[in-house]
C-alpha cells in the first residue's frame, strides 16, 4: 500500500509501539491513518505514534484478515518447514521482502520435548530501531506454527549481515543485484 488511508477501527485492535514494540490496544471506534502495509502487516498512525498491527488483527481494521494456515500433521510435532512458511510471512518494515529472503534469519532449532522454537536472527544494520518490532512480528508468527508452545528470538550479529545473503530474488527485487 503505497497511500496513505483513514479507517476507523470497529473493535479493539492489539498492537506493537514502533519501533520499541511495547504492546498497546487501540480502542474500538478510533480513527488511526494507515500508511503501510506490506506482508500482512499494517503500520498505523494513532495519537501521534506508529503502531504496528499483525494482518491477523486487519479485520479490526475494516480488512480483510490474514490468515496463516498450517496442515496440523497430527503427530504432535514442531515441522520445520513450517516455521520457515511462517517466517515468509514477516516483511521488514522499510524493505519490500521478507525477512527470509533476505537472509536475516541465521538459524532455527527446535526443542520438540518442550514445544520450543529457537531462532537467531539479525537485522540489516545493528543499530536499526525496528528491532523489537521483527522481533515482536517473528515470535507472534512463529508461535501459530502447530504445536509450538513458546518462541524464543535471539539478535545476533556475528557474522554481520550483508546483501549477499539475500536470496537472489531478494536482490533483484531490491537492486541490490550485481
Amino acid at each position: 500500500m503505497s497511500e496513505q488511508r483513514v479507517v476507523v477501527t470497529v473493535r479493539d485492535c492489539p498492537g506493537r509501539l514502533v519501533p520499541v514494540g511495547t504492546p498497546l490496544t487501540i480502542p474500538a471506534h478510533t480513527f488511526v491513518t494507515v500508511t503501510q502495509s506490506l506482508g500482512g502487516n499494517f503500520t498505523v498512525v494513532y495519537q501521534g505514534n506508529m503502531v504496528r498491527i499483525d494482518g491477523t488483527d486487519a479485520d479490526a481494521l475494516g480488512m480483510e484478515k490474514f490468515e496463516l494456515l498450517f496442515e496440523n500433521p497430527g503427530d504432535e510435532k514442531i515441522h520445520e518447514e513450517q516455521i520457515w512458511q511462517a517466517l515468509e510471512t514477516v516483511y521488514d518494515p522499510e524493505i519490500p521482502v521478507n525477512l527470509k529472503s533476505l537472509g536475516l534469519i541465521y538459524k532455527v532449532a527446535i526443542d520438540q520435548a518442550n514445544g520450543k522454537v529457537v531462532i537467531d536472527m539479525t537485522l540489516t544494520a545493528p543499530g536499526c530501531g525496528m528491532g523489537p518490532v521483527l522481533v515482536g512480528d517473528v515470535k507472534y508468527r512463529v508461535a501459530l506454527v502447530p504445536n509450538v508452545k513458546s518462541v524464543e528470538v535471539e539478535l545476533v550479529f556475528d557474522p554481520p549481515w550483508s546483501r549477499h545473503m539475500m536470496s537472489e530474488e531478494a536482490q533483484l527485487e531490491t537492486g541490490m543485484f550485481y
